[in-house]
Parts: structure tokens; sequence; C-alpha cells
């Protein structure tokens, strides 16, 4: 059907007279190429132009969603160019990273404006390099499918809510279809109190801007009008296409006692100065939930599950709470500023859970430091006084690409049973800090879980700690291996590289090599064309990831097969630095007397190429080799009273020939965080990856000074 209507939003304004005359022969045709853009216009009230989109032929301003977050909702239905422009004509001079990962993105950059292609719907986050804490400036954009549901104002039995700016809450009565229209801007709350049968869908958005204290945790509360989402023993509810934006200091999407329930392609993003007691999606009592095709921006846990939750005094935490069980989330992009991704429970509460899926989903942004705990893909954290069964929680297929730990468990009272890790891939660089196993905890089991440097097959591999009787867990390799390895020695612009995957009949291989393009199969030949990275950043470093997909018919994401992923980091250069020649060395780094805040000595490479070297720390520092220097990102204090502030990563990427380099490290006095298992006190904790080597610690045969000869 032709959407004449919507014409001057579309392609269709470069497209409508060449076409005129095709048009009676081909009605349907030219219907499909109109509908294939549409943004709705935003209302002044919310409306930005901090940034421009332009999506094909079509020009818009962004919503100004919360704090420094921004976000553009339209609608394409194939391969599409999109150009983002900043106000700043120097924006985007430290670079810009696009997530997923997965997807390859890198985009063209001309001054204010960088330009790149979207093969249809997806749910992206756009940054400058290391900007995903709450003060940080992001832009999310949610490419959707086209809006095919032909409702208007005048459908029967729709509660319309049509394009501009609404004021006041929405509360739901049993059998309501809600819709809210592209364009349609509620300044209120969605309540589904005590009701069932209710579907709310669009493309629409609802901006929830509380009375809360923005001082204090007054997010828990559960009533109407304190979430931009709340439900109360509601029962088939189907929310869809909208998107929910908090501004105030509160839990976003809460639920009590709730089932029944299917969230799809839903966006809520989350943004307050207090960078806390934001929560994504929170089940308190109930479930039953499928979770399907979603973004979600928080400032906290992504999800949480507790049986109840009437407060922080004595008798509140200790008040048996309501079972929680049957939840799946899947395909969907996960992002928050602090906190874990999936919470269940929390000291002294006491309920029970069971049958908790996350599979085949994006972690683009996980939470640093910790509250009484580090941060984690999984956490529950009952100890101390926590009581109740948890059990069949599985992660399947999971791209980290930013990540801080992988799990903590601990419970002290009966129990935790079968949390298996199956497919688990980290995509870029090391965790910050061990994973542990505390308490009455069986059952956990990991297979094809790779964190850098091959599956992992033991517990120093992740690394995870086991304390008070919890049992070993399990390790299994995973059925596809898509590890690769490339040609070595220098590799500058313009030069041919050869990639090369572990060959297997029945394989799909697809490369992403982080500089915009892409190959398929298991031995492929590539040019990098210049030293600028993925990222624009002038590293010269490319993420280069390798997608092997075993084609057995059927898979998640509607893809066939078991899939694995690999990634390396190659870097580009125009010339290796010379290697020194020091006659007499000794183990080591030194350090000054009694301190460890300067470190210094010799690198010794094992073979001529591009190396990136990870300093891990949790003070201010620099890292510097062969005078290629890195600073430390601005610090983050842990939380809840977590001593120090959260570990961060300084990477320095340099091309190096075979031999000895200079290495420095300089760090501040702050209080220093635990360091990993087996590192050496006073010494830094440092990874590395290069030509043959997967990510790893820098092993210490590899580490040493110069003698002094007197």
């Amino acid at each position: 059907m032709l959407r004449l209507p919507f014409l001057s939003r579309t392609l269709c304004s470069a497209l409508i007279f060449p076409l005129i005359l095709w048009l009676a022969s081909s009605r349907n045709v030219v219907g499909e190429v109109c509908d294939q853009i549409h943004i709705a216009p935003i209302p002044s009230e919310v409306s930005s132009s901090h940034f421009t989109v332009s999506i094909g032929s079509v020009r818009s301003p962004v919503m100004h969603a919360a704090n420094g977050y921004y976000l553009l909702n339209f609608e394409i239905s194939g391969s599409t160019p999109i150009t983002v422009t900043a106000d700043d004509p120097h924006y985007w001079d430290a670079g810009v990273e696009i997530q997923p990962m997965r997807l390859g993105i890198r985009p063209r950059r001309d001054g204010a404006s960088i330009t790149f292609t979207l093969d249809g719907p997806a749910k992206l986050s756009i940054t400058r390099p290391g900007t995903f804490f709450s003060d940080s400036e992001m832009l999310f954009l949610f490419a959707n499918q086209p809006d095919l549901s032909g409702v208007t104002e005048k459908t029967p039995g729709v509660r319309y809510y049509g394009p501009g700016l609404h004021r006041g809450n929405i509360d739901a009565r049993t059998g309501d279809h809600i819709y809210l229209a592209a364009g349609a801007v509620v300044l209120g709350a969605l309540n589904i109190w005590k009701v069932h049968d209710v579907r709310v869908y669009g493309l629409g958005t609802i901006v929830y801007d509380g009375p809360q204290d923005p001082n204090t945790d007054q997010g828990w509360m559960h009533k109407p009008n304190w979430h931009v989402i709340v439900m109360d023993d509601a029962r088939n509810i189907q929310i869809e296409g909208i998107t929910g934006i908090v501004r105030s200091r509160t839990w976003m999407v809460q639920m009590r006692d709730s089932h029944n329930i299917v969230f799809r392609n839903v966006k809520i993003v989350g943004g307050d100065a207090g960078n806390a007691n934001q929560d994504g999606m929170d089940w308190l009592g109930g479930g039953d939930t499928l979770v399907q095709d979603s973004f979600i921006r928080a400032s906290d846990d992504i999800f949480a599950m507790y049986g109840n939750w009437d407060g922080y005094g004595d008798n509140e935490l200790t008040t048996p709470g309501h079972d929680v069980g049957n939840i799946v989330v899947e395909n969907s992009v996960l992002s928050t500023s602090i906190s874990n991704v999936v919470r269940l429970g929390w000291p002294r509460k006491i309920f029970n859970s069971h049958d908790f899926t996350l599979r085949n989903s994006d972690i683009i942004q996980m939470g640093v430091g910790g509250c009484g705990v580090p941060f984690a893909l999984f956490e529950i954290w009952a100890d101390p006084g926590g009581v109740g069964h948890h059990t069949n929680i599985q992660f399947q297929n999971i791209r980290m690409d930013d990540w801080y730990s992988l799990v903590q468990l601990r419970q002290p009272n009966p129990g935790i049973r079968d949390v298996t890790f199956t497919n688990v891939w980290a995509m870029d660089g090391p965790g910050m800090v061990p994973s542990m196993l505390k308490g009455d905890i069986a059952g956990v089991g990991f297979s094809g879980v790779n964190l850098g440097s091959g599956d992992v097959l033991k517990s120093s591999d992740v690394p995870i700690e086991i304390e008070d009787g919890a049992e070993e867990p399990t390790y299994k390799t995973g059925t596809v291996d898509a590890s690769f390895v490339y040609s070595s020695g220098l590799i500058r612009p313009g030069s041919e590289v050869v990639f090369r995957a572990k060959t297997k009949l029945g394989l799909h291989y697809r490369w992403l090599f982080g500089d915009g393009d892409t190959a398929e199969g298991p031995i492929v030949r590539h040019v990098f064309p210049d030293t600028q990275g993925t990222l624009l950043d002038g590293t010269g470093r490319f993420r280069v990831l390798l997608s092997v997909n075993e084609s057995t018919g059927h898979g998640p994401d509607n893809e066939s097969g078991v899939r694995a992923w690999s990634s390396q980091s190659i870097v580009v250069s125009s010339s290796l630095q010379p290697s020194a020649s020091v006659p007499t060395v000794l183990p080591g780094l030194t350090s000054i007397e009694g301190g460890a805040n300067r470190n210094e000595g010799l690198l010794n490479v094992p073979a001529s190429g591009g190396y990136t070297v990870f300093l891990l720390t949790s003070t201010s520092a620099s890292l510097s080799i062969d005078g290629t220097r890195v600073n430390s990102a601005k610090l983050h204090p842990q939380v809840c009273g977590s001593p120090g502030n959260a570990v961060q990563a300084v990477r320095v990427s340099v091309a190096l020939a075979r031999g000895q380099h200079s290495i420095l490290i300089e760090r501040g006095l702050e209080l220093e965080n635990a360091a990993f298992p087996n590192s050496v006190p006073g010494q830094p904790v440092l990874f590395w990856e290069g030509p043959g080597i997967a990510l790893e610690p820098v092993p210490a045969s590899a580490l040493s000074h110069a003698a002094i000869h007197r």
C-alpha cells in the first residue's frame, strides 16, 4: 500500500518524480520503496540539535533522553546509509565507537559527521571511546521494522496516542489496547495495576521524570506513577515497540507478582546524575516473562530478581518473599553505567527462584567496580543471612563488549544449583577482577566460554576463586572453534595480511576486520586502509572478529546452527619500534624502594609485529612502551562502602621489532584494590596480545630490567 502522507519523510522525496510515470504499473513496488524510511517528528519540548541524523535523504534532530543521553527511533526495511553530525566540529576528534561490536561498524569521518551503513533494523550505541559512564554523552539509534499495524485514531477498540506531546499518566484497564504512534511522546508513567489482558504497542515514547529525592534511594517504592512502567498483580500483558525514558532516580520497569508478560522491541533508557538506583527491570515475585529484541540502558542492575522489596529495614528485608521464575531474555542489547547485568537476591532476603535464561544477547557496557562484591555478568549476593533455593540459571550465546567480571555467587544458606554458561565470549580485553563462588553452590558449568585466550578449562583460566564449601565448576570446550592466526611482522596500511581459521567441513566463516570490511571463508586476505584503528583514535588498533557458524538449519537470532566468536587486536603501523641491545638483564621490573607507584624495565617480545598491552589498575596510572604513553581514564569510586576505585585497563598498542623494549608504569598513591590471583605484590598486573599470542597475562619471563654495572 502506498503511504503518500509520509513521502516527505522518506526516500520518496528524491524518487517520486522519476517514478511517477511508472507508478500505475508498479504501484506495490513503489509502495515498498516509499515505506523504506520513516522518521516521525520530535516534539520541540524533547528535541535536541546536539546531534542531527540523516537516514538516507531524511534529516532529523534527536530526542534528548536523560543526562547526556540522546536517541532517535526510525523505521527502515533495507540497507540504508546513516550520517550523524555533532554540533561541535571537533566532537569526534578523539574517535568514535559504535556498538554492538559484532556488527563490525567503523564509520567514515568527515569533520563533525560520521557515516556508515545499516543493513536492516538494529539497536546501536554511539560514543566517543571509553565514555559510557553516567556523566558521558551517548547517542542511541533504534532502527525499527516498519510499523505495519495500520492503527489510526479511528481504529475501534484502541486507546490512541497520536504524534505530538501528551501530558499525564497512562492507567491501563483490563482488556485495553493502547497504541502510541511514532512521534507520540507521553510525559508520565504507564501503570498496569491489578489488570489483565492488556496490550501496549506502537513506536511512541513515554518520558518519566518523577518526584524522587535525587540524593537518596526512593526508587524501590512500589506504587503507581513511580516508574516509567509499573505492574502489580497483572496478567497477560504485551508491551511492544515503545520506548521508555527515565530521568529521575527510580527503578525503571518494576513488576510485582505479575505473570505472562511479553516485552518485544522495547527500549528503556535511564540516566540520573546520582548514577544509582535506576534498575532496568525488576521482578518482586512473579515472572513468566519473555523479553525479546529489546534494549536497556540502566544506571544499576539491568535485570534484578527479588521475592519482595518494601524497604531497607530489618523487618522488610527478612520478610519472606514470593517465588520468581520462568524468565527468558533473548536477542537483546544491554548496557549499564554501574552494577550487574543480572542480579538475583540481596543480603538477608528470603525467597526462591528458578528458570532464568539470558541468551543470544550483547552486553555492550557492564558496570565497573563493586557494591559489597564486584559487579559481574551474573551476581547472587545473599551473604550475610540470605536464604533461598535458586536453580536452573542459564547464560547462552552471550557477547561481552565491555566487561568487569563473569560471575559472583555468594550464598551462605541453601542453595544455588545448576548455573550454566554456554558459549560466552569476551569480545575485547580482559576481565578486571576475579570471579567467585562462595557457600552452598553446586552445578556451576562452563562450556565454550572464551574470555580472550581460548575456552576456559579450569578455574585459573577465568580466574575464579572457590570458598566456603562451594563445589568446583565443570568445564568443557565448545562445539565450534573460532580461533585464528594471522601474518606476523609489520602490518602496514595497504599491505596484504593473511588470516587463517581452523578449517572444518560444514562451518561458515565470517570475518569483520574492524575497518568496515568483511570477508567469508576459513582463509582470507585483507588490506587495512590506514593507521587510525577501529575507533578512529589514531592507535592503529583494529578489532578483528571471526564468527564461525555450524550450519544445522536452526539456531538463535534467526541464524542457523551453533555460533562461536573470537577477537584479536591487529596493530597497523608504518614502522616497527626497533629493539634495544641490553647485554645483561635481571628478572622482573624495578620499583622504587618500599613502593609500587613506579615500575620500569624491559618487555621482551618474541616476534616482530603489533602488540597491545593492558595494565589493570584502580589508581591513576600511566603505561609507556618505547615512549608511547597512555594515561588512565577518570577514576570511578566503588559504591556501598566498598573501598577504593573500580579497576580499569590502561591500553597501549604499538608495533615492535622482536627483542627488548622499554616499559614504564607510573601509578598514583590511592588505595589499590586486590589484584588477580598469583600476581606479585607491588608488581603491576599486565595482559598482552600480539602475533601468535592470544590475550593472556604477560609472563614473568617477558619482564626484566637492565643490570647496572659499576
